[in-house]
């Protein structure tokens, strides 16, 4: 008595690949565990501008987290120091300085270090 088997590598990667398959709830799994993360490291409201999905990329499925947040490379890069003036000729910026509100025209601003709270938090998630 013989037994035949046979293992077809298109079959198993397609099983693999599908929509509620193994590899695809194990890699929704992490990202979405990186994201919360992300959204915890991330500073102020940036948090709230995460999002993720899983895809098919070039090596196969991958897990994809991106921060929509319009100040996001400012805040993962950092900045130098910088002038900050009014968009408007002649008008004024306007903020708080310990609970007292300021006017002026122009603001030396000192800079930020670098926040990769994105690669912290795929550090955090692993």
């Amino acid at each position: 008595m013989s037994v035949e088997v046979r293992v077809e590598a298109g079959r198993i990667a397609r099983l693999l690949r599908a929509r509620g398959g193994i590899a695809y709830r194990r890699i929704s799994q992490r990202t979405e565990r990186v994201a919360r993360i992300a959204e915890a490291e991330a500073p102020g409201s940036m948090g709230s501008y995460i999002s993720w999905k899983v895809q098919d990329g070039p090596r196969g499925l991958e897990g994809v987290i991106v921060c929509d947040h319009p100040a996001v490379r400012y805040v993962l890069d950092g900045t130098r120091p910088h002038l900050i003036r009014p968009r408007r000729p002649k008008g004024v910026l306007r903020f708080e300085v310990h609970g007292h509100v300021v006017f002026t025209r122009l603001v030396r601003h000192p800079g930020t270090r670098p926040n990769d709270f994105l690669a912290r938090a795929l550090r955090l998630g692993r």
